[in-house]
Formats: C-alpha cells, structure tokens, sequence
C-alpha cells in the first residue's frame, strides 16, 4: 500500500515525508490533547478495512485533492484515550456515549487540519468536511482508492494499538 507516484509528485513530497507528517501531527495531538506519546511503527503494507469491537473517526477533503484522513481505534483503547482527553477515569465513558463519539471525532479533525496545512501548501484549495464517527461489533471500512493510502500503526503503552490512515485523491 503506497501513495500514487502522480499525487506525490504534484504535492511535491515523497511517501516517507507524508508518512512523517502524519506522525509528527498525531503524536502532537495525542501529547497536547490526550497526555499520551504513542510510538509509531512502519506504514503498513496492506490495508486493514476490516475492525471488530471498535471506533473509527474520519474526516474528509474536498478541492485540490480529496480523500479521507481516519483514526481506527479498538474501543477499549477509544474508551481510555476519551478519559485521558475529558479529564474523567475510563470507566465512565459510555460505549457508543456522546463523549466517546466527541472525542474521537474531535482527534480526527484536528489530523484533518494538520494535513490540511500541509496540503495547502502554496495557495491550494483543501476544504475539511465535519468529522464522521463510526462504531461496532464488526464492521468494514472500505475507500474508492485504497490502493492510494498510507496507514501508520501507533502504539499505547506497547501493548494497544490505533491506526491513523490517509487517503488522497488529485482532482483533475
């Protein structure tokens, strides 16, 4: 799973530069926002669409390039993240509750607003749409361009893992 040679062309960047973006702007919001330093490992090969017991929170660009940036998060890790960011013990945050979905949207907006600076780079037109937040038992997330996406695995405490995705797209 790598990032189309034309879209890293026109953004003037390689893979392993929007990789490091994208490491650089979750670890900030995770140190800023959350008091956690997750620890990243190798993008990986082959995308993962498919999440059991989960949360994953997306948002969307529009203009120049389209594509969605999108955190995937087991929920009992959503749920203590949700804790750590509320200032509350994780055992209060209720599954499928309004804090959780508020949260978690909330760290996928701000990713989108980094990678919306860096996409904007040179006057270019990115739009953000407002965050997208899906959860459950078993479910699927599947993009038109998977082929064209680089997703980080993070690390909490070496032994709980999210995942921070990002597709794009150059409008023609």
């Amino acid at each position: 799973m790598s990032l189309n040679a034309e879209i890293a062309d026109s953004l003037k960047f390689s893979e392993q530069q929007l990789s490091e973006y994208i490491i650089n702007a979750t670890r900030e919001v995770f140190s800023t926002m959350v008091m956690m330093e997750p620890a990243d490992d190798f993008p990986l090969k082959e995308p993962i669409t498919h999440f059991k017991c989960s949360i994953t929170g997306m948002v969307g660009f529009a203009g120049t390039y389209s594509g969605v940036i999108s955190m995937h998060c087991p929920m009992h890790l959503a749920k203590k993240i949700t804790g750590a960011m509320l200032g509350m013990d994780e055992s209060e945050v209720e599954e499928g509750g309004e804090d959780l979905n508020d949260a978690i949207g909330e760290i996928a907006n701000m990713l989108g607003g980094s990678v919306k600076m860096i996409l904007s780079k040179g006057g270019l037109d990115v739009k953000l749409s407002i965050p997208t937040v899906i959860a459950g038992e078993d479910y699927t997330v599947n993009s038109l361009s998977d082929i064209d996406c680089v997703v980080i695995p993070f690390n909490v405490d070496a032994s709980e893992r999210f995942l921070v995705g990002l597709t794009l797209k150059k409008e023609e």
